[in-house]
């Protein structure tokens, strides 16, 4: 499958109207369920349907590394990247708990692990082996990241194929919110200070470093705020990358999207940059602790379903969302209206 980028239509606002009034003729007062009622017109203007359905949930989990990872800007070494990735694919992870909680059918790609090892249960789509030093290079070339867009939207493929109707999408990579910070910056002009957190649990002096080490690295690529495929491959990541294609191509299926944390939110500010369309199918999952999620959050106009003070990445707190989704849909299939249960209305007492 390829992405084609302006192919992508806006969701069906009819059908998000047509939910809105039918949820006003449910056994409840009106706007009673709050949220889960906005959630539930989205869900229908996402899919074109009165009664959409979110199951089977899907999760992808993206891993790559970064070479930027060798400027010191993590808690952990590099070799984590590929030690994680094993872990999901063995099934010991957060998000395999979590996905297994939901029903959820859980794939794990390689983007950009540094190395030639085959990772057991990880699907290979190895672009190249991890970014360049941002420092002293372009992260990656424009054409390797339409290519990881496109593993990405190969990934959705395979999900839907598999009968996916609800996608979430995690990443595990040393140094991505480095990465993500840097793009960020450079997407909204918000200084990098404000935006840089501990990330894995980085201490004062290398949280100082690392905003250093991005804001050279931004002066080094100057790469253009109006070009976001140049800022993703100047100053990005595989997994982001390939993050951005699966958020492109679930938009394109008409499918909803369940937006992560920092990192995933980034990746998903670049997709709806590259066609905003995609920002009607997106739904953001938490509010992680990372500095720099408020930042990109606000740039989506977002608000999202949970607020755990999480902050790790992986798909975790899309996953977590997921339940608010199936409540939303049961919602609109199951509850009563006031003709059917033979209550009257407020309006017609």
């Amino acid at each position: 499958m390829h992405v084609i980028i302006d192919d992508i239509q806006p969701v069906n606002f009819h059908a998000g109207e047509q939910a809105r009034r039918y949820l006003d003729t449910l056994t409840k007062p009106p706007g009673s369920l709050g949220a889960l009622e906005t959630l539930a017109i989205q869900l229908s203007a996402i899919t074109g349907e009165l009664k959409p359905s979110v199951m089977p949930p899907a999760v992808i989990v993206f891993a790559a590394d970064h070479g930027v990872a060798a400027e010191g800007v993590s808690a952990f070494p590099q070799t984590v990247t590929a030690q994680m990735a094993a872990n999901f694919a063995q099934g010991g992870a957060a998000v395999n708990v979590f996905a297994r909680q939901v029903g959820a059918r859980l794939e794990i790609v390689d983007v950009g692990i540094v190395g030639d090892e085959k990772i057991p249960g990880v699907m290979n789509a190895k672009v190249r082996h991890g970014t360049a030093n941002m420092l002293e290079a372009d992260a990656m070339q424009p054409e390797q990241a339409l290519a990881v867009i496109n593993a990405g939207a190969q990934a959705v493929e395979r999900a839907t194929q598999a009968g996916a109707k609800c996608l979430m999408v995690g990443e595990m990579g040393i140094a991505n919110t480095t990465a993500s910070s840097a793009m960020l910056a450079v997407l909204t002009g918000e200084p990098v200070a404000s935006l840089v957190g501990a990330g894995t649990g980085i201490d004062q002096q290398q949280l100082s470093h690392k905003v250093a080490v991005i804001e050279r690295a931004i002066a080094a690529r100057n790469a253009d705020p109006e070009a976001p495929l140049a800022v993703l491959a100047k100053l990005g990541g595989l997994e982001i990358a390939a993050m951005t294609g699966a958020y492109l191509a679930t938009a394109k299926q008409r499918l909803p999207a369940i937006v992560d944390g920092f990192i995933a939110t980034v990746a998903a500010l670049i997709a709806c940059r590259l066609s905003p369309a995609v920002r009607g199918y997106l739904i953001f999952g938490h509010r992680s602790q990372e500095p720099g999620h408020e930042v990109a959050l606000r740039a989506l106009d977002a608000k999202p379903l949970l607020d755990l003070g999480m902050r790790l990445g992986e798909g975790s707190g899309a996953v977590l969302a997921y339940p608010l989704l199936q409540s939303a849909a049961a919602m609109m299939a199951e509850m009563a209206t006031f003709d059917s249960a033979g209550i009257s209305d407020k309006a017609t007492s």
